[in-house]
């Protein structure tokens, strides 16, 4: 039995220290939240073989093999290596296992894969990502979402996404049938109105939902052949503040979405409390400390936003300070 344990290394390699000695728990991570049924058999086998028969699904779409020994980890990281490499994760060294914890699973909705009002891929836009940022210890929480509908509460992560529709109009072949006027009234935010035989969408006031596309009879809504997003910022939960995200970038690229948030681990690195705790601290505290301004001169380093992006050059946040009482 093992007596001395490292229990930073037991961390770092995605596995818990548990309540009960010697007992941990493997994080398997899964970008996007789509896992293939052959992946699944493995998670049960290790489950079966080496925990107590318990899988924990998590909040972000995760598992959790419970009850493995700890000494039984090298074996447990063989076994996981067909899953992580399935799902495309990043490893220094194969049969090593996770090479990190601190950057956490890229969750999205379902996305277009199935839903109707979904803009884009979630799956592999999450992919991509993932890609990009780990394996990294430091404390990142991104989430995507097909549509403004927000499934997958986007507001809560240091990083939202949701997909936009820049709808286009074709006037020709509008019947002025008010369909399209009628559903966003009722299932969005309004922006739409008839003005001498035509329609007027208030571009200040569209989400890019898509509910007109969805609905026009006669095609006359059509959404962009280019990909928009909206990117929010440093939603997150705690005992201090917790609040949610607030909407940054409008009709925003993938390319800079994923450029903003590379940038942000160097802000991160920079402008990190040297004290906080297990190395961990959420991004929107640091810049509580630094202000946005600066955050905002990191993260656009080198991005070419597109012409259409809408940014909010100010960003307040709220929520409740329970250190203030």
């Amino acid at each position: 039995m093992l007596r001395d344990i490292n229990t930073k290394k037991v961390m770092k390699n995605a596995y818990r220290i548990t309540k009960h000695k010697y007992k941990t728990a493997l994080r398997v991570r899964v970008p996007g939240g789509l896992i293939d049924p052959d992946s699944l058999m493995i998670i049960s086998k290790i489950s079966t073989e080496y925990g107590d028969g318990q899988i924990h699904i998590t909040t972000r779409q995760g598992f959790e093999i419970l009850g493995i020994d700890m000494e039984n980890m090298p074996e447990v990281n063989q076994l996981i290596q067909p899953v992580i490499e399935k799902m495309g994760i990043n490893q220094e060294i194969k049969g090593s296992g996770y090479g990190a914890a601190g950057t956490r699973n890229i969750a999205a909705c379902i996305g277009n894969k199935v839903c109707p009002k979904a803009q884009y891929n979630t799956t592999n836009f999450a992919k991509r990502i993932e890609q990009a940022i780990f394996p990294h210890d430091l404390h990142f929480k991104v989430a995507l979402t097909g549509c403004p509908n927000d499934c997958i509460k986007a507001r809560m992560h240091d990083f939202g996404i949701i997909g936009t529709c820049l709808p286009e109009y074709e006037m020709d072949r509008c019947v002025n049938c008010g369909a399209c006027v009628k559903k966003c009234k009722r299932m969005s935010v309004g922006a739409l109105r008839e003005e001498n035989n035509k329609i007027i969408r208030n571009e200040e006031k569209c989400i890019g939902c898509g509910e007109c596309v969805l609905n026009c009879p006669m095609s006359a809504w059509t959404r962009s052949p280019k990909k928009y997003y909206k990117l929010m910022l440093l939603g997150r939960t705690g005992k201090k503040n917790p609040r949610l995200a607030e909407d940054w970038l409008k009709w925003v690229d993938e390319d800079s979405i994923v450029k903003i948030i590379q940038n942000t681990y160097q802000y991160v690195k920079e402008y990190i409390d040297p004290k906080a705790p297990g190395g961990k601290e959420h991004i929107g505290y640091i810049v509580d400390r630094t202000g946005f301004q600066e955050f905002r001169k990191w993260a656009l380093k080198d991005v070419n936003l597109p012409e259409e992006t809408v940014e909010n050059k100010n960003i307040y946040w709220s929520g409740p300070n329970y250190c203030s009482f």
